[in-house]
């Protein structure tokens, strides 16, 4: 948690929904196949040949001379002007251009991918993300930046127009769920495209996103400089001209590292130690109803998913209705066969770890960005990662920052908003351009404080995780208490539900800060107070950890905890954390 309480009170974002003469002359002509092609005269349009139509997609020069190439479905005398992806997919994108110089070459610029969020495509230049400038904005810097609209949203065959303007192309342009072999492909495709066009620099390619965006980006980071191939083996990243391709750092927003263990937790992920695969994923968790149910309906509402029974890979519909059947899921196959897919295709985590056979390799310098109050892709999908890096890789350029923010119950607050970006910002300028200072490295907290309308608390620092929270507030009972399936209170539950409480936020406040009345809830609920904090209080930064001797009845027990800030004041309490 990561939190401000005293002696009285303690202290959304959410994603809307790139020799011999013989032999010298041999080698000569290798490197020339190799490089990348170079742009010189002014660029005007982009991509010819590789749109459905094959027509090129033209560049607009916006008033502060950034120039805007969108490519979309339909269009007049243009035709379909969408990317097609390496297995034909059609992709609408923009591509945002810096200012055409007035002399010299334009092009090889840094390039910056930007991801969007589940359910919300691209907006081009003025696509505002967390962790930095927007398109227009960054263009601006010099980057060359790349916005595709994921397959299965938006006119990459999300909507049913797009789907009938090619419906050949749009077979498998469902949803994958940030399959690695899927949209981060797709990003590595576009992004080879661009290279070959010599308007993107090999060397200097930075990533960016937030949510599901933020999803792709670890992955893609991840992979860094390899593609995943269908069937789940490893390649070079090469353009399509041969050209070899890496990611030079990234900064995701509110990522998971582990998608199994943000939709279905067990409980068993400890910010103080690496954790294994067999800890994340055997038992297999509880699931987060509050939200799967509600991110399936609005991508079905506003995306593509495969029709059921075509795609075992990407059939979300099947999926969903497995997991809504509550569980067990442990000895049921169907659902142990969808653990296993989302590990493997879709989590960073697993490919960091090389649990399904993939070779290794040390990520680029990465700055992890989640949030304490998010109750979806919370600050342990984060730290998992920082962990299992820093025990690979302990030279590798890494650090976190976790502030009050995120999906949901998080604040957002607009000062953070603009300490986060100069962070994001400095990072990839540092690490992908060369320019501005190095950074500083380690963990940084903003913590949560209310009412909305206060500062958060922080920025606090420390060179490592493990250093940021040095001591420990600890508590034990020895008397038994009693677990009932059947208890609690409702409108205690209904408050600090993330989803139902951001409708109460409208009202009331942000979600964050809601209070329920702190009465203990009643037989079959355990309740443990500890004593009020004196003096000025301490800051909570750090996982709570419940350590029990339990006696179990009855089948598939789990118990579900809340760590509550009580004001003696008025005995009303508020969700620091939960697990």
């Amino acid at each position: 948690m990561g939190r401000e309480t005293s002696t009285g009170r303690a202290g959304t974002w959410f994603s809307r929904p790139r020799p011999s003469p013989v032999a010298v002359a041999m080698v000569a002509t290798v490197i020339g196949l190799l490089a990348p092609a170079q742009a010189s005269a002014t660029i005007t349009s982009v991509l010819a040949g590789q749109t459905v139509s094959g027509n090129p997609i033209p560049c607009t020069t916006q008033s502060d001379g950034v120039r805007v190439c969108g490519g979309m479905d339909g269009g007049g005398g243009a035709g379909d002007l969408r990317l097609k992806s390496f297995d034909g997919t059609p992709l609408a994108l923009y591509v945002v251009l810096p200012p055409a110089p007035a002399t010299g070459t334009d092009g090889n610029y840094p390039l910056m991918i930007q991801s969007h969020g589940w359910a919300s495509p691209s907006a081009g230049p003025s696509d505002t993300q967390y962790a930095g400038p927007t398109g227009d904005d960054w263009a601006k810097q010099g980057y060359a930046v790349l916005e595709l609209d994921a397959r299965g949203f938006g006119d990459s065959c999300g909507t049913g127009q797009s789907r009938l303007a090619d419906p050949a192309g749009c077979l498998d342009g469902y949803i994958h769920l940030d399959d690695e072999r899927y949209e981060v492909r797709d990003i590595q495709y576009a992004t080879g495209l661009f290279v070959d066009e010599g308007i993107v620099d090999p060397t200097r390619i930075g990533a960016t996103g937030e949510s599901y965006g933020a999803g792709a980006t670890l992955e893609l980071a991840t992979l860094k400089d390899r593609i995943m191939n269908a069937n789940g083996t490893l390649s070079p990243w090469t353009s399509p001209k041969g050209v070899p391709l890496s990611i030079r750092a990234a900064v995701p927003l509110a990522p998971w590292s582990d998608l199994v263990n943000s939709l279905v937790p067990n409980g068993r992920t400890l910010d103080y130690q690496v954790t294994s695969p067999t800890a994340d994923l055997s038992p297999i968790g509880v699931e987060k109803q509050s939200f799967v149910p509600g991110l399936y309906a609005i991508g079905n509402e506003n995306g593509y998913y495969a029709p059921p029974g075509v795609d075992p890979s990407a059939d979300l519909t099947t999926w969903i209705a497995a997991l809504n059947a509550g569980e067990p899921y442990d000895g049921n196959s169907e659902v142990e066969s969808i653990v296993t897919q989302i590990a493997r295709y879709h989590s960073a985590y697993y490919l960091l770890d090389g649990a399904y056979g993939t070779a290794k390799e040390p990520p680029p310098p990465m700055l992890l960005l989640n949030g304490f109050t998010d109750d979806l892709f919370p600050v342990d999908e984060a730290v998992r990662y920082y962990n299992l890096e820093r025990s690979l890789y302990p030279s590798d350029p890494i650090a976190l920052a976790d502030f009050d923010g995120g999906h949901m119950r998080g604040q957002n607050k607009p000062a953070d908003a603009t300490y986060l970006k100069s962070l994001g910002a400095a990072f990839l300028n540092y690490y992908v351009r060369g320019s501005g200072p190095q950074p500083r490295l380690g963990a940084t907290a903003l913590t949560q404080t209310c009412p909305s309308s206060a500062p958060s608390g922080g920025p606090y620092w420390a060179p490592t995780w493990a250093a940021l929270h040095p001591g420990e507030v600890d508590y034990s009972s020895k008397p038994a208490q009693a677990i009932l399936s059947t208890a609690g209170n409702p409108t205690v539950s209904a408050t600090f539900d993330p989803i139902i409480s951001d409708g109460l936020a409208n009202v009331e406040g942000h979600a964050a800060c809601l209070t329920a009345p702190a009465t203990p809830e009643g037989t079959g609920v355990a309740t443990y107070r500890l004593a009020a904090a004196t003096g000025s209080g301490y800051t909570l930064l750090g996982a709570p950890t419940v350590i029990a001797d339990l006696t179990v009845t009855g089948d598939y027990a789990y118990i579900a905890a809340r760590l509550l800030d009580i004001d003696p004041a008025t005995n009303k309490e508020t969700l620091v954390a939960r697990g």
